[in-house]
């Protein structure tokens, strides 16, 4: 008999399942649906491929990246699993042999994106294979992607909706790592979870020291920061723009810290490059936009740096998660300036979503910014945003402070300090 069990030692050679990855997998795998949300690293893409594994048919697995979609299926066939991804990067020879594949029920997973998954094409092609029962299961990965790329600049993910009425008799799985109270409404509302089993797991990362410091000549500062904690470790360093890449490999690699750019104006062939020795070298610093790191599971990452202030504090508590998977410590520094956070704001309020969607967007920005400018325990304002109580870590820039080593976290999480935001900020 076939169970979660006798896969993940079989398949994957782990002998114990971690959080609550055992309770979704089997549920998934008894024909339910569900909703988990689990820290980055914390095994997610167990709970959809496991129960894939025993369940008759081809998973689709719903991905939003090219890169992450390459990555995974490259990991399952290093496990002899049958997988393929369906994207633009092959050729139409590829696409129709992929196509055929699927047809004959030779894959275990096939992974889409929202895009390809509503083309009437493919529509067509589900609607043969849900009729001959041979779909095992959707799985919506990196789900927070719905609400916070579906309103602008990739909509069909407010149309996923759509699948869930047309296959309501398949079961559905949504997993993320980043998700505050309204975007996980909005997950489990768009794709119909309302009676699903919802699972969340604790955001803490114990093993990440946090440190934000206000920024100057941030070339300095990063460099610094590397040489004095980190010189030959393996980092991640984002920064906003292209251009800001590009002069921050320079400047590293001047001061002698190997550093490689990624952005989406480089080749295909030089980003890949760049990946592969990232993923296979030591003491690499990779210097990115955040076209850069989603599904990335490379666990000896030592750092991640923000030479400019992210979006909002989900996409800060994702891009700082890509470090220390391996339980070892880490840090997350980041350099805060309020003029940074005010070209932040104008860029919100530029955007083409709607109001509501814009003061949403300000809101998580100005958590962000609170987290930046309050004396409190970082780790615990990061953990209350997502409802999670904590105590001091002990271990963030403010709590070795010895002014602030008494203090406990303010508990008016999110809600900023309005004499410390740029003008202009809270208007939503």
């Amino acid at each position: 008999m076939i169970t979660p069990q006798s896969v993940l030692r079989y398949t994957f050679g782990h002998r114990t399942f971690r959080h609550h990855q055992e309770e979704i997998i089997q549920h998934v795998a008894d024909g339910g649906n569900a909703f988990a949300l689990m820290p980055t690293g914390a095994g997610k893409s167990l709970c959809y491929t496991i129960p894939a594994l025993m369940r008759d048919g081809t998973a689709i697995v719903v991905s939003p990246l090219i890169a992450l979609m390459q990555d995974q299926v490259t990991d399952l066939k290093g496990h002899w699993i049958d997988a393929a991804y369906l994207t633009s990067t092959l050729s139409r020879k590829e696409q129709s042999e992929v196509e055929a594949a699927f047809m004959a029920g030779r894959y275990d997973l096939l992974y889409v994106s929202p895009e390809r998954l509503l083309s009437p094409r493919f529509l067509s092609l589900l609607d043969s294979c849900v009729a001959k029962d041979k779909i095992s299961l959707f799985a919506f990965d990196e789900a927070h992607c719905l609400a916070q790329w579906g309103h602008d600049f990739r909509r069909d993910y407010l149309r996923l909706g759509e699948i869930v009425a047309r296959f309501p008799d398949v079961p559905r799985i949504a997993l993320t790592a980043t998700a505050d109270r309204n975007t996980r409404s909005e997950i489990i509302t768009t794709l119909r979870l309302e009676d699903a089993l919802v699972r969340i797991s604790s955001f803490s990362r114990p093993n990440i020291r946090y440190q934000i410091v206000p920024k100057g000549n941030v070339y300095r500062q990063l460099a610094d920061f590397i040489e004095s904690k980190h010189l030959g470790s393996t980092g991640i360093v984002y920064c906003l723009s292209k251009n800001s890449v590009e002069c921050t490999a320079a400047f590293l690699n001047e001061r002698g810290i190997r550093a490689l750019p990624y952005h989406a104006d480089l080749s295909a062939g030089i980003r890949q490059q760049n990946l592969d020795l990232f993923m296979n070298g030591d003491g690499v610093v990779m210097v990115a936009t955040i076209a850069f790191g989603m599904g990335i599971n490379k666990p000896d990452v030592r750092f991640v740096a923000h030479a400019d202030i992210p979006s909002s504090i989900e996409s800060y508590y994702q891009e700082t998660g890509r470090a220390g998977r391996d339980g070892k410590p880490a840090d997350a520094w980041l350099a805060f300036s309020k003029k940074d956070a005010a070209a932040r704001s104008a860029m919100l309020k530029r955007g083409i979503a709607d109001p509501n969607r814009k003061s949403i967007a300000l809101h998580r920005l100005n958590a962000l910014v609170a987290l930046c400018t309050e004396s409190a325990c970082r780790s615990a304002t990061l953990l209350q945003y997502f409802d999670e109580r904590a105590s001091p870590c002990r271990t963030c820039d403010n709590c070795l402070s010895a002014s602030v080593a008494r203090r406990r976290p303010s508990g008016r999480i999110g809600v900023p300090n309005r004499a410390t935001l740029p003008e202009g900020l809270l208007e939503y």
